[in-house]
């Protein structure tokens, strides 16, 4: 693993999202714009078309979507109890410690790992990806949000939270349209495929939006706890689950490196939600973000061999 390699690995698949998101970290800080706007934009409407395009056109058998659920549920799992314990051992507040779970367990698959799967691997990765992207929302909209919520709600009414994640719902409409073989009428092919052709970028500029909007304000063990458990034991667990469920070739290369994502940024939105300390959560995202090209790049070019 020479240096060249690691620069053209970095050069090639990881400069360009920087920059793009860079460039929604600029617009952040010198313009008022309103990232939850852009947000609501990207997880309603260019998300879910990106989520139906990809699994309409895929070539997934039912096996390969199901052990791929599995496999995002199960490093979710891993990474959080390992988190869990941590926490306790150290002796956290419980609130330190609820922030520390989730900017553990959850990583941004979506607006960073998408784009990275897509770039270093091509379309039969980014299937790949997307179902566990798809899987990755589910769970942090009905566990994630009840652990966020440390005891207000019930497990019932955070697992309804299901139903208002619009690309579940793409999932099973292109689902039926493959289980049925229908062909989409060209113009509204064209219409998803153009859709979804500009659900990356958008993500990628929500992105350093979002990340525009971090308040530093912590140094505390947690925030680089949070952020090793999330790129370093992300990537444990993924090697392992991807073993014992013989993952090879893209799905290999797609979920390993989901499971590698740095803190997903839609963890800040929680802790607002939930009375967590938002300062403190947002410092973990952040320090895992800016340190995420450390572990990817090397990461990237062991899985491309």
């Amino acid at each position: 693993m020479d240096l060249s390699g690691l620069l053209t690995t970095f050069a090639n698949n990881l400069l360009p999202i920087l920059l793009v998101s860079g460039a929604g970290f600029l617009l952040g800080k010198t313009l008022d714009l309103d990232s939850r706007t852009l947000g609501r934009v990207v997880f309603y409407v260019f998300s879910p078309i990106l989520v139906f395009d990809l699994l309409l056109h895929t070539q997934l058998s039912s096996r390969e979507i199901l052990t791929t659920m599995l496999f995002a549920v199960g490093v979710a799992f891993l990474v959080g109890l390992i988190a869990f314990l941590a926490g306790r051992v150290l002796h956290l507040e419980r609130l330190v410690l609820m922030a520390l779970i989730i900017t553990a367990a959850f990583g941004n698959t979506g607006n960073y790992g998408l784009p990275l799967v897509s770039f270093a691997f091509g379309q039969d990765a980014l299937a790949f990806a997307t179902v566990n992207f798809v899987t990755s929302v589910i769970l942090f909209n009905t566990a994630g949000v009840f652990i966020a919520s440390l005891g207000k709600m019930n497990l019932k009414t955070a697992s309804l939270g299901i139903f208002r994640v619009p690309a579940v719902y793409a999932v099973i409409l292109a689902a039926a349209l493959n289980r049925f073989q229908v062909t989409l009428p060209v113009p509204l092919d064209r219409t998803i495929a153009l859709a979804a052709n500009g659900s990356i970028p958008l993500m990628l500029v929500l992105l350093g939006l979002e990340l525009s909007k971090v308040r530093w304000e912590h140094g505390l063990p947690a925030v680089g706890l949070s952020a090793g458990l999330r790129l370093l034991g992300g990537a444990a667990a993924g090697f392992l689950l991807a073993a014992m469920l013989g993952f090879k070739g893209a799905m290999w290369q797609g979920n390993v490196i989901e499971s590698a994502m740095p803190a997903a940024v839609t963890t800040t939105v929680l802790a607002t939600e939930y009375g967590l300390d938002t300062s403190l959560v947002t410092a973990m995202v952040f320090l895992g973000t800016i340190l995420s090209p450390l572990t990817l790049t090397p990461l990237l070019l062991f899985l491309s061999k």
